[in-house]
């Protein structure tokens, strides 16, 4: 006996309307509308009749052309007030640590720059120092380099600005040039994800993607990381779709749109070799990574 709970299939059926003029964003003709949600204007008048009573969907008198109605934007706003990104990210983190067999941690900009939130380990152990409240650097991490890549730049130029002042002073003097940190944005905003190799814990490698509101605003990041040889870091590979997948369940969830994670990229990049700190301040090459989690 299948385990399918039974429905109507009217409201089904008609709610591809509802998630058709959604997805447009925009008002629709009849025809057009109807071809969107996979039927003919005549079986989609009926429905879209009803919606308008409803309040659900309107019709402009001038054009004709429908809309999501008062009432659609009423039960938008009560779900979304109701929304928390961290519990509905907790969730899917939980469920990508069991499928790809690695540690997932959930990161939101605080007060101290890129916080983990939580971390959902997986069955097998994996030791890494990572708890909630860690910090992330914004360039020496993988997840710090998707807040760098989508906060807003006025927040946070000052904030790269210091931390490679930072690092040029620091016990290993990682001297990264402007260019270098320019290049490493465009890429995690090319392929919607960041991806780092091996370091700065050696045989470690991780990947974190941006999960968006619905304001199309950074909400979180949603990080997976764990040892070298269980951990493909091809940008086309098994891990770095469960990733993007991960975060766009979480995106779409909480109202953002999906497909702000679709890379924008054809290109397939080789996986980069590890980096070791710079002596004597030495720039980095643009394609070396200096990073990890």
């Amino acid at each position: 006996m299948s385990g399918e709970r039974r429905g109507i299939q009217s409201v089904e059926v008609g709610g591809q309307l509802l998630r058709a003029l959604a997805d447009a964003g925009v008002p629709m003709m009849l025809k057009e509308l109807a071809a969107a949600a996979g039927m003919t204007p005549a079986k989609a008048h009926p429905y879209l009749v009803s919606f308008g009573k409803l309040g659900l969907v309107e019709q402009d008198p001038l054009t004709g052309r429908y809309k999501l109605g008062a009432f659609a934007l009423r039960m938008g706003l009560a779900a979304l007030h109701a929304l928390n990104p961290v519990r509905v990210a907790n969730e899917v983190a939980a469920q990508l640590a069991d499928e790809v067999r690695q540690n997932v941690a959930i990161a939101v900009w605080g007060n101290l720059g890129a916080t983990v939130v939580d971390v959902e380990e997986c069955q097998r152990a994996i030791h890494v120092n990572m708890r909630p409240g860690t910090v992330m650097g914004l360039l020496t991490t993988a997840t710090g380099r998707v807040f760098a890549a989508y906060l807003p730049p006025r927040l946070i130029e000052p904030l790269i600005e210091r931390e490679l002042q930072r690092l040029a002073v620091g016990s290993q003097r990682l001297r990264i040039s402007r260019r270098f940190v320019e290049e490493q944005v465009a890429e995690v905003r090319r392929h919607a994800m960041a991806r780092v190799v091996g370091q700065p814990i050696p045989g470690i490698n991780a990947f974190s993607a941006p999960v968006f509101d619905h304001n199309g605003h950074l909400a979180l990041a949603l990080t997976v990381l764990g040892p070298e040889d269980s951990f493909d870091p091809d940008w086309d590979g098994p891990m770095a779709q469960a990733v993007r997948r991960a975060a766009q369940t979480v995106t779409e969830r909480v109202g953002g749109d999906p497909k702000k994670l679709v890379p924008d990229t054809a290109e397939k990049e080789p996986v980069p070799n590890a980096l070791e700190p710079t002596q004597g301040g030495a720039q980095p090459s643009s394609t070396d990574p200096i990073i990890s989690w």
